[in-house]
């Protein structure tokens, strides 16, 4: 936490009771959530991001896709757009946002949407599917979700942060017991048992959650819009790795740990890039890039080659076959 950040603690203060307020309202009923009748499933946070949203919402879908008629509901961050929108496999990353854009592209078969209101889109959506997948909506009472996973990072835990402008936390960290389930995400691969123990401790979770730990799981392809080559392709050359995420630290050390040879280019999260930043990368002849980041350079770049490094989320400790069961046992409950 730098030196400005703390001097701005009493806004923290001013900012955590607006919000600690607003959930109190809602959670007495005297601001209203609308409920539904078929299966609601959040996936948030408290942080600002950078705990792995998408790539939650990605394995969701790959549980539930063949058995249900499945719809992922985001507010499309940063389109240029307003209002109700149906994501296509060719619509813009400027008129859906980059992650809805990105679902849609990897699971065809499914319906995504944007909708800055929740409740609008659901009631748009409950009449072509039967489960709605909420990203980033934790935060969002004016829907209330049948299930709702809470996500937090393994280095960037809620119960070891502060709220805005202080930390990075959107509300107070008593919010979490809204949570049905609780992930760690971005988990060392050698996480030690005693380890999640610990972190259990300071979660404190209450008696009806559950908490998993989660790594990310690297593909050992790159890929583009055309072709897919083995990730040693990179080996023995240099690159430029552009990111416009969270936190590019996970996927900085996996490279690294790989052996290649790469500089790095970072950008706030969801960056727009720019005609000069642009012509700056197309001096390089390969990029690799993230998935998501893809979605808005491809399009717009002529370097040689950019490919992007698939990712995924994986349940450790043997416990993805509970996690998915808990899943198909909340959509089944709700049907």
């Amino acid at each position: 936490m730098n030196f400005l950040r703390k001097l701005l603690f009493p806004f923290s203060l001013l900012y955590g009771g607006i919000t600690a307020l607003r959930n109190f309202l809602y959670n007495k009923g005297l601001l209203k959530s609308k409920g539904y009748d078929f299966p609601v499933i959040c996936v948030g946070n408290l942080s600002t991001g950078g705990t792995g949203k998408s790539p939650m919402i990605e394995l969701l879908v790959s549980f539930l896709k063949d058995s249900h008629k499945i719809a992922v509901l985001s507010r499309g961050y940063k389109r240029k757009t307003s209002g109700y929108l149906e994501v296509l496999a060719d619509s813009m990353v400027e008129e859906v946002g980059d992650e809805p854009l990105q679902f849609k592209k990897k699971y065809p078969e499914i319906t995504v949407a944007v909708c800055e209101d929740r409740q609008t889109g659901i009631e748009k959506l409950k009449k072509i599917a039967d489960v709605v997948l909420l990203d980033d909506a934790f935060q969002h009472r004016k829907v209330k979700a049948s299930f709702n996973i809470l996500l937090t990072s393994f280095d960037k835990l809620y119960s070891n942060d502060c709220i805005l402008p202080t930390g990075n936390l959107r509300e107070p960290k008593f919010g979490a017991k809204r949570a049905d389930i609780i992930v760690v995400t971005k988990c060392p691969e050698s996480l030690e048992n005693s380890e999640m123990e610990a972190i259990k401790r300071k979660l404190k979770p209450k008696p009806h959650q559950e908490i998993y730990f989660s790594k990310i799981g690297y593909s050992s392809e790159i890929k583009n819009k055309t072709e897919s080559k083995p990730l040693s392709y990179l080996k023995n050359q240099t690159f430029l790795l552009v990111t416009g995420i969270a936190n590019p630290k996970p996927l900085v050390e996996f490279l690294k740990n790989e052996g290649l040879n790469f500089e790095e280019k970072s950008f706030p999260d969801h960056h727009n890039f720019t005609a000069s930043e642009i012509e700056v990368l197309k001096k390089h002849s390969l990029i690799l890039t993230t998935e998501k980041d893809f979605m808005r350079l491809h399009p717009i770049t002529s370097a040689t080659e950019i490919y992007y490094l698939p990712i995924k989320t994986v349940i450790l400790n043997e416990a993805e076959s509970s996690f998915k069961r808990r899943i198909e046992r909340e959509v089944n409950l709700k049907k």
